[in-house]
C-alpha cells in the first residue's frame, strides 16, 4: 500500500508539473514549414571520405553467448544482405590508406567490417560469407589465446574457455592467404582487466597502469610502456610469422586507448588503432577510429536503425556532478554515496557526466586540493578514477574530467592575474572575481600542465572539460608577465595605455581570447599524449559573450573562438544567475539559441547547461536553494522546441533527488523524449 501511494504521488507531481508548463508556455516557437526545415545528417548526402566501421565478435548458429559478444549466423546473414542491399560497400584497408595518401577516395556508404578476439568462427562461419559476398574485412586476434594448446583451456580474461572456441595459427595463415581478410592485432596477451586503482577496480590492461595494494603505488610510466611495448612486439612477431608480413592495424582491447601505447604501437609500423564510439570515421582518424560495437544479437530493424543513426551527429545530455558530494571521511558512506550516485546516472538515461576532477568544499572556485594523485597539491582522495570508471562501466556513460583552467592555489611565488584600477593606478587581485594563476607566467603554466598531466596518468575518460574561471576581465591581466606579452606583441607598456585608444583595446581582447584558448588547446595536447587522441574537448562559456558578442572584452571569451577551437562549447544558458527574470528567461534562452544557429553546424556541438540551483544571496547570505524541476523540465523542453540538440544541468544533487528524476527525465533522457 505504501509503494502503491508512493507511486500516485509520484504520477501526481509529474502531471501537475506538465500541467504546470502548458499553462507557463507563453511564447511557442515560430512555425518553420516542411521543406524549410534542416535535413538530418541521414538525409544529407553522405559525407566524403567517411566510412562506417562496424565490429563484430563470435558468430554461433543458435543461442548467441553474449560472454562472447555473439552474433547468430542468420542475423549476420540478413546484416550483410541489408548493407548490400542499401547501398553500403565495404571496403579495405588498403582502400582507406590509399584516400589517406590522396589516391582514390572511398565510395559512399563505405563501410570497414573488423572481427575481434580471433574467434573459430570467422574461419567456419564468417569467411564462407565474406567469399560469397566478395567483401574484405579485418580480423584481431589476441596472440595468447591462438597460443593455447589443443588440451588446454583459454584463460578469457580470467575465465577458462573451451580451446575449441579460438583459431589456430594455421587457420589464421590460410585466413590470410584468402585475399580478403587484413590480419590486426589485438595485443599478445593485454586483453583483461588490471587493478587500477585504492578500490579495486578492474580496468583494460593495455590502457590502465597498474595499482600495486601492497606498497600503495602505481605503476611508473616506464614500467607501464615496457610491458605494452614487450607485448606489442610478440603479436606483431607472431602475426608476421603467420601471414608473411607485418600487421597495420591496431585494435584496442575494450576500445579504450592509451597514448603513450599508442606511441610504441606506431614506431611498430602499425597504420590504423580502433577502438569502440558511436559516429563515422574520417580519414582524419585513422590512427583514433571509432567503431559501432554490434552487440545484444541485434534484430535486423535494430541493427539498421543503429547503422543510419551513426550519420547523424550524437545527442549529448548531460549531468554536471560534484564529487565533492560524494566524498566523505568515512570511505564506507563514501562508497554509499558514489553507488548512489551510478545509480541515479544510470537511471536517467543520459549520455554523458561532467565529473569534477578537484574539490571545492568551500564553493568559492579556488582549488586548493583534487581527486588523483599529483605532484603539486594535496589529495583530498583518490578518488576521481573509482568514479569514473564506476560510471563508465555501469551506468554506461562517458566520463568528461571537469578541471579549473588558472584557479589553482599553488606555489605563491607564481604569478596571479591582477586587476588595474584606474581610480589608483595600481594593479591587485580582484577579490570579487576567481583566484587565478597568470596564464602568461611560465612558471605556472608548467605546474597547471603538470596537474593535467597527472589526471591523465591517473584515470581513463572521454573527455575534458575546462571550466569557465578562464577569463580575463577589460582591466585584467596586470601581472608582470602579462605586461610583458602585451609588450612583445606591440600592444603597449600599460592597461591605461591600451584602454585609451579603441582600436588597440579591441586588439588586446582578441590577444587575450587567444592566449587562453590557446593555453587550453596545449592543455588538450597534454591530456592527449597521455590518454590517446580520441579524448574530447569541451569548454564552459559565459553566457553574454554568446547573446552580445561586444561583451567578449569583459571576459575574453569569443563564441567562433570556442566552435573551433573545441569539440563541445558548453555555454551556461542560466538565466537566474544572469539576472533574467522567471518570465523572461524563455525569451532569453531563445535568444541564445538563435545566436548560436546562426554558424552553420553549431547547435550539432553546443552543450546549453541550464542551472539547477538558484545562487543568488538572500538578506541572510543563504542561495536560494534548488530551482523547481518543473521549471527545469519546462527550460529544457523550450530549449528543444528551439533547435538546441544536447544540454544539460549543474548542479546534480544525488543526495537529495535534485533536480526530481522522474520529472525531468522525459526532457532530458536519451531514451526518453524526443527519442522515444
Amino acid at each position: 500500500m505504501a509503494a502503491y501511494s508512493t507511486r500516485l504521488s509520484c504520477l501526481a507531481f509529474m502531471f501537475c508539473a506538465l500541467l504546470a508548463m502548458a499553462g507557463c508556455a507563453g511564447q511557442r516557437p515560430a512555425f518553420v514549414p516542411p521543406e524549410q526545415r534542416p535535413l538530418e545528417k541521414s538525409e544529407q548526402p553522405w559525407p566524403r571520405n567517411h566510412y562506417l566501421v562496424l565490429a563484430y565478435h563470435d558468430v554461433e548458429d543458435e543461442d548467441p553467448d553474449q560472454s562472447f559478444v555473439s552474433v547468430r549466423t542468420d542475423h549476420l546473414v540478413e546484416q550483410f544482405s541489408w548493407l548490400r542491399d542499401n547501398g553500403y560497400q565495404p571496403v579495405s584497408v588498403d582502400q582507406i590508406l590509399a584516400a589517406k595518401r590522396g589516391g582514390p577516395p572511398l565510395p559512399d556508404q563505405a563501410v570497414l567490417l573488423t572481427f575481434d578476439d580471433g574467434y573459430r568462427s570467422f574461419y567456419t562461419r564468417v569467411l564462407p560469407l565474406l567469399r560469397a559476398f566478395q567483401w574484405p574485412a579485418v580480423l584481431a586476434p589476441v596472440g595468447s589465446w591462438v597460443d593455447t594448446p589443443d588440451d588446454s583451456s583459454v584463460d578469457f580474461g580470467g575465465k577458462m574457455v573451451e580451446r575449441s572456441r579460438f583459431l589456430t595459427w594455421e587457420q589464421v595463415t590460410e585466413i590470410a592467404r584468402s585475399g580478403l581478410v587484413e590480419i590486426g592485432a589485438h595485443t599478445d596477451a593485454l586483453h583483461y582487466g588490471i587493478v587500477a586503482n585504492p578500490q579495486g577496480n578492474l580496468q583494460p590492461a593495455a590502457a590502465a597502469r597498474a595499482y600495486d595494494a601492497a606498497s600503495s603505488s602505481y605503476e611508473s610510466d616506464a614500467a607501464y610502456e615496457d610491458r605494452v611495448r614487450r607485448d606489442v612486439q610478440r603479436i606483431t612477431e607472431k602475426i608476421r610469422r603467420a601471414t608473411g608480413k607485418k600487421p597495420r592495424v591496431w585494435v584496442w582491447p575494450y576500445g579504450e586507448a592509451s597514448g603513450p601505447a599508442l606511441k610504441i604501437v606506431q614506431e611498430n609500423g602499425y597504420q590504423m588503432a580502433l577502438n569502440l564510439s558511436n559516429r563515422l570515421a574520417s580519414l582524419d582518424d585513422i590512427m583514433s577510429m571509432p567503431r559501432l560495437l554490434v552487440s545484444a544479437d541485434p534484430t535486423l530493424q535494430t541493427f539498421a536503425q543503429t547503422v543510419i543513426g551513426m550519420e547523424d551527429a550524437p545527442e549529448m545530455r548531460i549531468a554536471h556532478v560534484d564529487l565533492d558530494y560524494v566524498y566523505d571521511d568515512d570511505p564506507e558512506q563514501m562508497e554509499r554515496n558514489l553507488g548512489k550516485l551510478v545509480q541515479r546516472v544510470a537511471n536517467m538515461g543520459i549520455s554523458a557526466v561532467f565529473l569534477q576532477a578537484f574539490a571545492d568544499p568551500s564553493g568559492d572556485g579556488l582549488v586548493r586540493e583534487v581527486y588523483f594523485p599529483n605532484r603539486h597539491l594535496p589529495m583530498r582522495a583518490d578518488l576521481f578514477n573509482r568514479a569514473a570508471w564506476q560510471l563508465r562501466s555501469r551506468a554506461f556513460v562517458e566520463v568528461f574530467a571537469w578541471m579549473p583552467v588558472l584557479s589553482f592555489q599553488l606555489d605563491p611565488e607564481l604569478e596571479r592575474v591582477t586587476r588595474w584600477y584606474p581610480e589608483d593606478g595600481q594593479a591587485r587581485v580582484d577579490p570579487d572575481q576567481y583566484q587565478r594563476l597568470s596564464p602568461f607566467d611560465p612558471r605556472a603554466r608548467q605546474q597547471i600542465i603538470d596537474l593535467y598531466e597527472d589526471l591523465s596518468r591517473n584515470a581513463i575518460f572521454a573527455g575534458i572539460l575546462f571550466h569557465d574561471d578562464a577569463l580575463l576581465s577589460d582591466f585584467e591581466d596586470a601581472s608582470p608577465s602579462a605586461l610583458a606579452a602585451y609588450r612583445a606583441a606591440g600592444l603597449g607598456d600599460s592597461i591605461e595605455q591600451i584602454r585609451s585608444d579603441p582600436a588597440t583595446l579591441q586588439r588586446w581582447t582578441r590577444f587575450k581570447s587567444r592566449q587562453l584558448v590557446d593555453f587550453t588547446e596545449t592543455l588538450a595536447q597534454h591530456v592527449r599524449a597521455l590518454r590517446g587522441p580520441q579524448v574530447e574537448t569541451a569548454r564552459n562559456m559565459f553566457a553574454s559573450p554568446v547573446v552580445d558578442p561586444k561583451s567578449e572584452a569583459w571576459f575574453a571569451q569569443n563564441l567562433d573562438d570556442f566552435l573551433t577551437a573545441y569539440d563541445w562549447t558548453a555555454p551556461m544558458a542560466m538565466p537566474w544567475m544572469e539576472g533574467v527574470s522567471a518570465r523572461d528567461s524563455k525569451g532569453w534562452l531563445k535568444r541564445m539559441v538563435e545566436e548560436v544557429a546562426r554558424r552553420p553546424g553549431a547547435l550539432d556541438r553546443t552543450i546549453f547547461e541550464l542551472q539547477a540551483r538558484d545562487w543568488r544571496e538572500n538578506p541572510d547570505g543563504s542561495d536560494g536553494g534548488h530551482i523547481d524541476s518543473a521549471l527545469l523540465a519546462e527550460w529544457m523542453q523550450w530549449l528543444q522546441l528551439n533547435g538546441a540538440r544536447n544540454l544539460g544541468y549543474y548542479p546534480d544533487d544525488f543526495v537529495q533527488d535534485e533536480p526530481r528524476l522522474e520529472v525531468i527525465r522525459p526532457f532530458l533522457s536519451n531514451n526518453w523524449h524526443p527519442f522515444q
